[in-house]
């Protein structure tokens, strides 16, 4: 063997070692990486919820926005998702899982604790590429302590009102609209409608024109308070005790989830809630409650990634997480504890039949356009105009329109929004 030969053959045997031992080197670096988590918590609810994670003994690092479809959607972009993504919009996520980039979390919890209309419906072999760690309450109406209100209808008036938010202004007002529908149509038709099921043109539908029209009439009552409503965040002034104790114009009633008394602070002691039903405009009795959960997802697959996710869906981590920031669970062996309010909400949350908040079920599309129609019937009412319901309803139907053939493509996307009981 020459001594050229040796030498090269030595480079190259240090080539490989090197080698090796940055690979090495690298798969360490990814054990010990720190998960990501994006979600929408933030201040209080921030804190209590990585108050819950440091009890899990993984390293993680959280960030709570409330633009959270931009931050994902620039990371994901950028090529540097989270590892774990906390979110209520399953329409969106499931876009995502179509696209090939969340993991299956099939072998991370129990599917049996977790019902619908919380988990898709399907065989035990389809994919669940995401769970619900947080649950709450709709189709519920707060009110002060010591003012019940009257059975029956509420006028414009009475009603604390705003379509504000950071990053999805105008998302309560649609769930006006999507309680009317659930409330007068029944959960059958509000589950075709929230998934654009069957080919039927349902935003042109006279199920959804009557509830849209309802909400429309009750705005006009008051120029005055619909251009509030308009400009007004729905989680009241900054500093303030949220909407319904500011009472701006005399309102008295919040027509708003289970997560309303966070906006409340020390006026959360005295805030109660009924059926939104008999309150809405027409009246009439309660047919299912429209619910609406925080579902994680996982776009990294380290190992420290998925076992975060199962211990945040495991019966303990829910409990523990209750028990920490008074949330609501969806984990069928999760209790809810705390006082009347609590267990009246987690009672309801509990029976059926149950419906998932249809614009979080919505392709980001449709759910973006609905938002729009929703702020642009506002602004026309508090302008004194007519607000063009069928025009605006035909927009939104187009890109509805647009969605179908991809929705047909989609093995993702809820096939579940209603419970049956």
């Amino acid at each position: 063997m020459t001594r050229r030969f040796k030498v090269l053959v030595l480079a190259l045997v240090m080539l490989l070692v090197t080698a090796g031992s940055t690979v090495v080197l690298w798969t360490h670096h990814d054990r010990e990486r720190p998960v990501t988590i994006l979600g929408t918590w933030t201040a209080g609810q921030a804190d209590r919820f990585e108050t819950l994670l440091r009890g899990f003994g993984i390293p993680f690092r959280y960030q709570g926005t409330a633009a959270q479809r931009e931050v994902l959607l620039a990371k994901v972009q950028a090529g540097e998702p989270p590892d774990i993504v906390i979110m209520p919009g399953i329409g969106e996520l499931a876009e995502y899982a179509d696209q090939k980039l969340l993991e299956p979390l099939d072998d991370l919890y129990d599917r049996q604790e977790y019902g619908a209309p919380w988990m898709p419906a399907g065989s035990p072999s389809d994919h669940l590429y995401w769970v619900p760690v947080k649950a709450d309450l709709k189709s519920v109406v707060w009110y002060r302590q010591g003012a019940a209100p009257a059975r029956g209808p509420a006028p414009l008036r009475s009603w604390c009102m705003g379509m504000g938010d950071d990053g999805a202004s105008g998302w309560p007002g649609t769930d006006w609209i999507e309680d009317l529908v659930l409330q007068r149509a029944g959960p059958h038709v509000y589950e075709q409608w929230a998934r654009g099921a069957g080919g039927t043109r349902w935003w042109r539908s006279a199920a959804v024109r009557a509830a849209w029209e309802a909400w429309a009439g009750l705005l006009r009552q008051d120029r005055t308070a619909a251009a509030h409503a308009l400009l007004a965040d729905h989680r009241g002034e900054p500093g303030e005790p949220g909407l319904l104790f500011e009472g701006w114009g005399g309102c008295t009633l919040e027509h708003q989830g289970s997560f309303a008394p966070s906006f409340y602070g020390d006026e959360a002691d005295r805030a109660r809630l009924t059926d939104s039903a008999p309150l809405l405009p027409g009246g009439g009795p309660v047919r299912a409650h429209e619910v609406t959960g925080d579902f994680a997802a996982l776009f990294g697959d380290s190992p420290r990634a998925r076992a975060l996710i199962r211990r945040l869906a495991s019966a303990q981590g829910q409990r523990r997480w209750a028990e920490l920031a008074g949330v609501f669970s969806a984990n069928r062996r999760v209790r809810a504890g705390g006082g009347p309010v609590e267990r009246e909400i987690a009672r309801r949350l509990g029976a059926g039949p149950r419906c998932l908040d249809a614009s979080d079920v919505m392709a980001p599309a449709v759910r973006d356009a609905f938002y729009e129609a929703v702020l642009l019937t506002l602004a026309r009412v508090a302008a004194g105009r007519d607000p063009g319901i069928a025009g605006l309803l035909q927009d939104v139907q187009r890109v509805q329109d647009a969605q179908s053939a991809h929705a047909a493509r989609s093995g993702a996307a809820p096939r579940t929004v209603c419970s049956t009981g």
